[in-house]
């Protein structure tokens, strides 16, 4: 018996010694043809047959292969397959080119780490500096609308410097407008919006964004959801937008010079009537008589505004230092008359590698100086809009033009010539000439950072930053203006402080591969320290001042306070990592946690909290064998949830101190029990591409769970004590659940045309489905002006709007007042539900075309659904001044669907119906509109020199004609609703006197030496 095992084991051993003597070893390196680096991760394998292996992190491998085994096959996502034949050779090395399906790109995620994008388990979008600059709008973040799913973008109405409210996948609060963080290079940066314009008053005061050079911007990447930014913490809960800056390059020194130079005209003003006038002198223009007035001083009113966009940008180095230098100068003047901007920049950005290359050290200073005069603003008091519009057609508006002011002999000065003393009216020219506004801020932004390689897969970064500004508002009234608003001596509003941001961090880094395991893992802590609002205001309001126009703290009478203002100090300290997992580069898991502790949650007992947070993804092509014409497929998944600190000041009692000296006691009780709010993401997604990458599709649904919300209440008697009446107290729930397509196409790629173009599809569904517990009739008010209410309920959504509408019967009719016959309506004290300011749906087309040299692109951008509400068209029809007024007069009467007493009427005297309906408080039913619009947002046809054939000393060469917001395609707002009259919560898509959409158009030149 063992003498029959030991001959086959002989056998078996001398078949396996064949069978290895016939088989030969193949080793190589697989490098990118595109850059020749080493290319780890590369399957490579024998055609028909399970034999394969991965190179390792040097791009090398080894195969053994049977003597009949003649192919190898060598792929990896991202470039295309190649197929080598063995032949007799023992060592095969092979360059891969890449593919068109653009999965293999690097982008840059939390915390500025660089990350192939096949393996992320969450969705994000980047964008160029080139794209988002293509048609060089003023405000650059308005670029970016329509060219990232999931982002909406509303403007101010305030010009070049303005503030934008920006919401990445919905409102999650109703304590904030949900705005995302913003990042530059990894490190977050200070957005503070100042105050906004009103119904009664007041002026956007910008924000943060405004100061940086968007010249300065080599691209942006958007993380959309909390699961991509929870590294950054409770800053990062409503998604993260960062900002890459350029940086210097190896090799010869080159200097960029770019100049744009765009014109500004408004799109259109509100239909207006100019064929009758007033009667006995009044107000309004409500004849019916027709005259032939004067119609162009309206028109005339607005100017061609302008914007010159210049900077030139140095950047130099070699494998040692890399030095990058920029100077950027933008100048603007408005289409109101007096309005103008200027900007000044200055970065300095330099990196240097010591110690043999172990050690990095990138320091970047980046330096603003910003200067708005008469910056423009909304709402009803001190509007050079409400006296331009509302006018009596009668009057002789070119006399108030040239004689917007007299002389008072009396008081031996200038005094506003108007023909009204209406609060709501001035003379336009008084107020652009004689209340003279100024808005300034200087800023610095410092960082640096330094990156040491520790070892071959380990290293550790530190940063540090300081982000310092000093703003100032000052805007003087002279005597003589409105006296609603106005002293008799005139009005002097003057506010300075300062905004610092200090932030640190540190990082270790581990990256390495095990066989066909790929691990990276961040461990890392950070510090912030930001102090806000910090300095004085004053504003005398109609106290008078001691002497006329003389605007001066001693001047000031002794019961107007100079007050301290505070915005608050905040502290956030965090502990925080992740982990990564790769399984042959094609099955991966993310890992992450971060504890943070917040000095706004300091004694509650609640400032420490962790939040964690998971995803997969896999590639399917590689796992399994789709069909042909399927490139690439992934799936992913993630869940993650973060915490946000209360704002600040909720805990402390503050009480103040009054103009008489006493003590104003705060009534509100600490909120000692706050907790953190707390919002969890579900996100779910596939990004599927066709025939060799020309066709892609990602699919990403979302749902947003926000609960915590920090609510006010007022106390019951047995609640109350000596001092408090209202406390804050933990509750409510939001959701948010959304769906984003990105389409992308390359339909068009011969060797001299090229077309490119992408589809970016959005929807998103808030609701609150609780606030206060046990009581839906509560409700949270979010702002108010005449006719218009923002409010939230339970059950509701936050964008949702109430009003005043008609008082119908049973089958709809309007119910007329049986004595004046004018239209009844509801009661103020039961608001009607009017709609939902947020589209169903928004869409953005962006198109590319290249021809030779010459390249053409156009970006549409469509918001399909959703209301808006204009105020100005409701005291247009008040004042008789809307053209539907003229057309009514001229027919003889409104067209209705009503009944007075028991008779129904069909036809209303156009006076008795818009004077009920239009004006201060009228029915606001009348004036919601569709808020659907299409437009062609930018349009850029470009034209590349040949500077070699040209023999020119330069080594690139652009010009451009350039357009923003050329013209809409559809339309039914009489206003343009994406614009708004403040970037606050309360004043979204409402019109009230804003200053009308505008176009721009121009060219950029580009010259590189």
């Amino acid at each position: 018996m063992k003498k029959r095992l030991f001959l086959i084991l002989i056998v078996l051993c001398t078949a396996i010694a064949s069978v290895w003597a016939q088989q030969r070893s193949i080793s190589g390196t697989v490098k990118s043809k595109e850059d020749g680096l080493e290319m780890p991760g590369v399957s490579v394998y024998v055609k028909g047959t399970q034999n394969g292996t991965i190179t390792d992190a040097e791009g090398k491998y080894q195969i053994r292969i049977a003597g009949n085994e003649k192919t190898l096959v060598f792929s990896f996502i991202g470039m295309a397959t190649k197929e080598i034949e063995i032949g007799s050779a023992t060592i095969i090395n092979v360059e891969l080119e890449p593919e068109n399906l653009k999965v293999d790109e690097v982008v840059v995620t939390a915390l500025g780490i660089q990350r192939d994008k096949k393996t992320l388990t969450y969705s994000s979008q980047q964008v160029s500096g080139e794209e988002m600059m293509k048609a060089r709008d003023i405000n650059f973040m308005g670029s970016l609308s329509g060219k990232t799913a999931g982002l909406e973008i509303r403007k101010s109405t305030s010009g070049a410097g303005g503030s934008t409210r920006t919401v990445l996948r919905g409102s999650k609060s109703v304590n904030s407008v949900s705005d995302p963080l913003y990042v530059i290079d990894g490190i977050p940066m200070v957005n503070n919006k100042g105050g906004q314009s009103g119904m009664w008053g007041g002026t956007d005061e910008g924000d943060g964004l405004s100061q940086i050079n968007p010249d300065d911007i080599e691209s942006i990447s958007v993380l959309k959801g909390a699961t991509a930014a929870v590294l950054y913490g409770s800053a990062g809960a409503n998604g993260v937008i960062i900002i890459n800056t350029k940086k210097g390059k190896e090799g010869k020194t080159s200097v960029t010079f770019n100049s744009a130079n765009t014109f500004e005209n408004i799109i259109s003003t509100p239909n207006l009537q100019f064929s009758y006038g007033s009667v006995g002198g009044a107000a309004e223009s409500w004849s019916t008589t027709k005259g032939d007035y004067a119609s162009d001083y309206v028109k005339d009113f607005f100017e061609t505004g302008y914007n010159l966009e210049n900077s030139i940008a140095v950047s130099s180095g070699n494998n040692k230092q890399t030095t990058y230098f920029s100077y950027g100068n933008t100048s603007s003047g408005g289409v109101i008359p007096n309005n103008s901007y200027q900007k000044h920049n200055i970065t300095f950005k330099q990196s240097a590698k010591l110690l043999n290359d172990k050690i990095t050290l990138t320091s970047n200073v980046m330096l603003a100086s910003e200067t708005t005069h008469n910056r423009n603003t909304g709402g009803y008091y001190l509007n050079p809009l409400t006296g331009l519009y509302l006018f009596p057609r009668d009057r002789d508006f070119a006399d108030y033009k040239t004689n917007y002011q007299y002389f008072d002999t009396d008081r031996n000065m200038y005094l506003q010539n108007w023909f009204t003393s209406a609060d709501n009216q001035s003379n336009p020219y008084w107020l652009i000439n004689k209340q003279p506004k100024e808005d300034l801020t200087k800023r610095v932004i410092a960082s640096l950072n330094l990156e040491y390689q520790i070892a071959a897969h380990l290293k550790f970064q530190a940063r540090g930053s300081y982000d310092y500004a000093i703003k100032s508002y000052e805007q003087k009234f002279y005597a003589g203006g409105n006296t609603v608003n106005i002293s008799t001596n005139g009005r002097w509003a003057y506010k300075k402080y300062t905004d610092k941001q200090a932030y640190t961090d540190g990082i270790f880094t581990y990256d390495n591969r095990f066989g066909k395991i790929s691990l990276t893992a961040v461990a890392g802590a950070s510090y912030q320290e930001s102090v806000f609002g910090d300095g004085v205001s004053v504003d005398n309001g109609t106290n008078a001042l001691l002497y006329p126009n003389e605007f001066y703290f001693q001047n000031l009478p002794s019961n107007v306070q100079v007050q301290s203002i505070y915005g608050g100090k905040i502290i956030k300290e965090g502990l925080f990592g992740s982990v990564q997992l790769g399984y042959k580069d094609m099955l991966f898991l993310d890992l992450s946690g971060r504890n943070d502790w917040s000095s706004t949650l300091a004694l509650t007992g609640n400032e420490s909290y962790f939040y964690p947070s998971f995803g997969v993804s896999g590639i399917v092509s590689q796992m399994v064998q789709l069909p042909e014409f399927i490139s690439f497929a992934k799936l992913r998944a993630s869940n993650s949830t973060v915490n946000n600190e209360v704002p600040w000041g909720l805990i402390q009692v503050n009480n103040t101190i009054n103009s008489s000296g006493g003590v104003d006691r705060n009534t509100r009780a600490p909120f000692t029990d706050a907790k953190p709010e707390k919002l969890v993401t579900w996100e779910t997604g596939a990004d599927v591409r066709f025939l060799n990458g020309r066709l892609g599709v990602d699919f990403t649904y979302y749902h947003i769970t926000s609960t915590n919300q920090a609510l006010s209440k007022t106390l019951s008697g047995g609640e109350q004590d000596d001092y408090y009446t209202s406390a804050y107290f933990n509750a409510g729930k939001i959701t948010n659940d959304g769906v984003e397509i990105v389409v992308t196409a390359n339909p068009v790629d011969a060797k001299n045309f090229k077309w490119n173009t992408n589809l970016n599809f959005s929807k998103n569904t808030n609701k609150v489905v609780e606030l206060y517990p046990g009581d839906n009739s509560k409700y949270i008010d979010l702002g108010s002006s005449e006719g218009y209410y923002a409010r939230v309920y339970s059950g509701g959504a936050i964008g949702d709007m109430y009003g005043i509408k008609f008082r119908r019967n049973e089958t709809g009719q309007i119910i007329l007042d049986e004595t004046s016959g004018k239209p009844l309506k509801t009661s103020s004290d039961d608001l009607q539900y009017l709609g939902n300011l947020e589209p169903n749906f928004s869409l953005g087309w962006n198109n590319n075309f290249d021809y030779k040299r010459f390249s053409l692109g156009f970006l549409v951008n469509a918001k399909i659904g959703g209301k808006c509400f204009s105020q100005t068209e409701s005291m247009l029809d008040g004042y008789g001044v809307s053209k539907r007024t003229a057309d009514a007069r001229d027919k003889g009467y409104v067209s209705i669907n009503a009944i007075k007493g028991t008779t129904a009427v069909t036809q209303i005297d156009p006076q008795t119906y818009y004077s009920a309906v239009g004006g201060r408080n009228g029915i606001a039913e009348a004036y919601v509109y569709d808020r659907t619009n299409i437009r062609l947002s930018q349009v850029s046809l470009s034209y590349n020199f040949d500077v070699k054939e040209l023999g020119l000393p330069i080594q690139n060469a652009s010009f451009s004609l350039i357009g923003n917001n050329l013209l809409f395609l559809y339309k039914k707002a009489p206003f343009d609703p994406e614009l708004s009259m403040s970037t606050d919560l309360n004043s979204q898509s409402l019109d009230n006197f804003n200053v009308p959409a505008t176009r721009t158009y121009g060219f950029n030149l580009k010259i590189t030496f």
